[in-house]
């Protein structure tokens, strides 16, 4: 039923959106084009989700087919909006004529090609945007610096860098040249630590498999530290057996320990230097709604006091506004991902940022600050479902770690 409904969905939009094409053009090889290339876009999206799929994710296949069908939707739900508008304004206007002319047929007046025209030229923005993401912005990484004041930070963490990647989702690259870019890009950073927040994967350790080798060479001084995301527990493919997805899991936690990093699971570490300290943090997975919540911030943060400093990794930032931010053991910087920033929205650094994720998630991109505590939600490495990002880019945050108040 959901298959006929999208089907039906799909043609009802090609059908409206056509007009504005017939309008401005009567050649028929250009209609018979459009035609074919609709169906053949919709054709290869069901043929692809229509295969076997062992893996549950978006591989190169699935993802493209699912790429093209939205670029092609969207363009069109545009086109199909300016037509329907187009179409009111006609009816208005034959009523009109019906009803105070001495003309008693009622006629509809013909489309204006000038709308038709203003309309494909408006739709074929997001219809490029989606391609370029689909074949750029996926791999446009930007490197985000940030600076942090913090009264109560210990002297010998002044100026401590800390890079953060997240979302990394390895079972969705089609590119080594452009992962092998990235990581020497996060070790250029030369960052004291590299602390990744979760979603290794879209589903299975093995899709880190044609990728152990590139992400082993992630260093930092003080070493790489990790997370769990909710699609490292396996929880969006069908299994044989729980078991089997419980071996899957902890497959997983093995990936971790060969990368040399150091996952942590509801517990802390302490990173230290010239006799002082501050508190490294990683709690599972918790999330707002149907999302997994293994995190425990009060099992994570046990033996620690109000007064130490306390750097915290939590994948999904609903938790931060859930219980981290309001805690009585005083977290100062919580960094998380999850929310890829949608990949796709408007951004325009220091002065304007928009995606619809906002409407789902308060905290959803950059740093946000309440009750003097911080949270990082960084972009994302990689990406899952579209395989583009249109706007908002895949992201490595620098944060730097300063004592003192914040300058005016």
């Amino acid at each position: 039923m959901r298959w006929f409904l999208f089907i039906c969905f799909y043609i009802l939009v090609d059908i409206y959106a056509f007009q504005a094409v017939k309008t401005l053009t009567k050649h028929n090889w250009i209609h018979i084009s459009y035609v074919f290339l609709s169906l053949v876009v919709l054709g290869n999206f069901i043929y692809q989700f229509a295969q076997p799929n062992p893996s549950g994710g978006f591989g190169s296949g699935r993802g493209y087919a699912m790429g093209f069908v939205l670029a092609f939707m969207v363009s069109k739900i545009l086109l199909t909006v300016f037509m329907f508008g187009e179409d009111i304004v006609r009816f208005v206007v034959a009523i009109y004529g019906r009803l105070f002319s001495t003309n008693a047929a009622f006629e509809m007046p013909s489309r204006r090609t000038f709308l038709s025209q203003i309309a494909l030229g408006i739709a074929v923005i997001p219809f490029a945007s989606l391609l370029y993401g689909m074949y750029k912005g996926k791999y446009n990484y930007k490197v985000l610096n940030y600076t942090l004041y913090f009264e109560d930070l210990p002297d010998a963490f002044d100026g401590y860098r800390i890079t953060q990647i997240s979302d990394i989702h390895s079972g969705s690259f089609d590119n080594k040249e452009k992962i092998e870019y990235a990581v020497d890009l996060v070790n250029e950073q030369k960052a004291d630590t590299i602390l990744f927040t979760g979603d290794l994967v879209n589903n299975k350790a093995t899709e880190m498999d044609p990728w152990m080798e590139t992400f082993s060479k992630l260093n930092a001084k003080d070493g790489v530290f990790s997370i769990l995301g909710n699609h490292d527990y396996g929880d969006y493919v069908a299994w044989e057996s729980d078991q089997a997805r419980l071996n899957n899991l902890q497959d997983l936690k093995k990936v971790h320990s060969t990368l040399g990093w150091d996952l942590l699971l509801n517990e802390h570490r302490f990173l230290e230097r010239n006799g002082e300290r501050i508190a490294l943090i990683g709690v599972e997975n918790w999330g707002a709604g149907g999302f997994k919540k293994m995190g425990d911030l009060d099992l994570a943060g046990k033996g620690l006091s109000p007064q130490e400093f306390k750097v915290l990794m939590s994948h999904d930032p609903s938790y931060w506004q859930e219980k981290i931010k309001t805690d009585g053991n005083n977290y100062h910087l919580t960094l998380s991902g999850h929310t890829h920033g949608m990949q796709f929205g408007i951004e325009i650094p220091g002065w304007f940022k928009w995606s619809p994720v906002q409407y789902r998630y308060e905290n959803w991109a950059g740093i946000y600050e309440e009750f003097g505590r911080y949270i990082n939600v960084n972009r994302g490495f990689g990406y899952l479902a579209y395989p583009g990002r249109v706007g908002i880019w895949p992201e490595i945050s620098v944060i730097e770690l300063r004592k003192g108040s914040k300058p005016a």
